[in-house]
């Protein structure tokens, strides 16, 4: 095929870039290394985003193939990570793509299934087998549709567990999954709370959430996301006083 004769042209030598971690210092407690895989929420120039996500069900064949092959790029970079670093990383980014919106996933259980867990199996396998380290996939919006599906898939641990989106309450979410994925996140609200709400409401959510989600353990504390410019600073001292009382209990 085509595709085929393309990548083919395409040879390891030249797509496969020398994994070069950079400042992993102190301890490593934390430290994450990216490895380069086909599952970015850039498409990264082969085609724009709207275009890109109608290729995932009009083109299935060619993307699948892509996948294959980038799949096989990030195997390769994996190996050479490990080299460099070896046990000095605990946890590994493997993917950032993001599955969902305010309301729900964009993409069906089904094509996750058939297009993207097959080649997050495989790459989560590798880690597993090769190294300690644990892995990580970041998603935003409401993917519990799709949690049973990531957990297959062999991850370790979820990020930034947006509790603001639909279905996603952290009391069923620790309930269901709480021993299977690690939750990375969901610390407290970065859309309405912590830049709009009082030092209170932030105190309040924020111990709540320590409660809800590190019952028996499997919880690191972050904020759902980014923490945005306009944000009061009184509000983030709220929010590390709340997390230092609930880590010194």
């Amino acid at each position: 095929r085509r595709m085929s004769a393309q990548l083919d042209a395409i040879r390891f030598s030249r797509i496969v870039p020398p994994a070069r971690p950079r400042r992993f210092g102190g301890t490593a407690f934390g430290d994450i290394a990216l490895v380069p895989a086909p599952w970015l929420k850039d498409p990264k120039g082969i085609r724009d985003v709207e275009e890109w996500y109608v290729s995932t069900a009009m083109r299935f064949d060619y993307v699948y193939e892509l996948f294959q092959r980038q799949c096989e790029i990030g195997l390769a970079n994996l190996a050479k990570i490990y080299d460099a670093v070896g046990d000095r990383v605990s946890a590994i980014f493997v993917t950032g793509t993001d599955f969902g919106t305010q309301s729900g996933p964009f993409i069906s259980c089904k094509s996750y299934g058939s297009l993207y867990q097959p080649f997050h199996r495989r790459v989560n396998d590798w880690i597993h087998e090769q190294t300690p380290w644990k892995t990580f996939i970041h998603s935003c919006g409401s993917i519990v549709a799709l949690l049973d599906q990531i957990v297959d898939a062999g991850f370790d641990v979820l990020n930034p567990v947006q509790c603001s989106a639909a279905g996603m309450d952290p009391g069923v979410l620790k309930e269901k999954y709480g021993e299977k994925i690690c939750f990375w996140g969901g610390g407290v609200d970065t859309q309405k709370t912590l830049p709009f709400g009082t030092p209170e409401e932030v105190r309040r959510e924020v111990s709540e959430r320590i409660r809800v989600f590190n019952s028996k353990g499997g919880f690191v504390f972050n904020t759902i996301h980014n923490i945005q410019g306009n944000t009061p600073i009184e509000n983030l001292v709220a929010m590390f006083e709340a997390l230092g009382r609930k880590v010194s209990v």
